[in-house]
């Protein structure tokens, strides 16, 4: 039986979530005392002591309260949303590595990862390459697009002029005009996308980054909307399609998904994603796709 004493002084032990709340609230404060005002456009008062920045000047840039930035730092027990550990992410001018730190002491899914995904291998990469001038990339299932060759980066749009939290094919297939135009029959293709979201989501319901390209969805696309509450579901098939490239016109290829971990044929995981041609005269246009995008690389 415990005494008194010891059960005080299990009490007082903490638990993994207040680790993790200490090591966070850390973590902020030596972030913010490596930048100095100047570094964020902002006046260095001559009565400064506070070494890098103050609480409250994080809190402005970030557009969060004072108040509960600093119970943040003081390791209380609150609740912090992903849009707003990236706004605090942004004001610190965390790196890619930071950042993920940052989200991995939260507890909480980053919803733009700035990094490669851990699934793009160099060996994946170099496959990508050598797959050209057939274009390929590696997707996850919600549709982001991780890595990608010079044959797909010139295929349905100028891939490289996007930033990369729009570099997802949901968003691209409801919001991105040029993307849209390449389709050869998009309300089909539009139609069975939304289908295999939803399949895909099911196992991701309480996901942060699922939930904030849902909301992102629903928001810019009424077309997207209308599809959603059909409430209807499709698996990842191969089909042969024909896409409308606005440089080397009309091409007929295959649609191959080549999924990269065990067990995953059915939208759960990451995949290689390639469009080989279906015949000669597809096969020319995309060698001519590939070196113009290598002229201009």
């Amino acid at each position: 039986m415990l005494t008194t004493t010891q059960y005080e002084t299990a009490a007082r032990q903490p638990t993994e979530a207040d680790v993790r709340r200490t090591e966070l609230a850390a973590f902020l404060r030596s972030r913010r005392e490596r930048i100095t005002p100047e570094q964020v456009g902002l006046v260095r008062g001559a009565r400064r002591r506070t070494p890098g920045l103050r609480r409250e000047e994080v809190a402005q840039l970030a557009a969060v309260g004072v108040t509960w930035y600093t119970w943040l730092e003081q390791a209380r027990d609150i609740q912090v949303s992903p849009q707003v550990l990236d706004a605090i992410a942004r004001a610190l001018r965390m790196d890619r590595v930071e950042r993920s730190h940052l989200f991995a002491l939260a507890g909480t899914p980053d919803p733009a990862p700035n990094g490669p995904c851990p699934t793009v291998t160099p060996a994946y990469q170099a496959l990508l390459r050598q797959l050209e001038p057939i274009p390929a990339c590696v997707q996850n299932s919600r549709y982001d697009i991780l890595a990608y060759n010079r044959s797909y980066a010139r295929l349905l749009c100028d891939l490289d002029a996007l930033p990369r939290q729009d570099r997802n094919c949901m968003l691209l297939a409801f919001t991105n005009e040029e993307w849209r135009a390449s389709m050869d029959d998009l309300p089909r293709v539009t139609r069975s996308m939304a289908a295999k979201f939803r399949a895909s989501m099911a196992g991701h319901l309480a996901e942060p980054a699922w939930k904030a390209l849902l909301k992102r969805l629903e928001a810019e696309s009424a077309e997207f909307r209308e599809l959603w509450e059909r409430h209807e579901v499709v698996e990842h098939t191969g089909h042969t399609k024909f896409l409308r490239n606005a440089e080397v016109g009309l091409l007929h290829v295959e649609h191959v998904n080549l999924w990269l971990s065990p067990g995953n044929g059915h939208g759960t995981g990451p995949r290689l994603v390639s469009y080989p041609p279906v015949d000669a005269e597809t096969r020319e246009k995309l060698e001519r796709l590939h070196a113009l995008a290598g002229a201009a690389s």
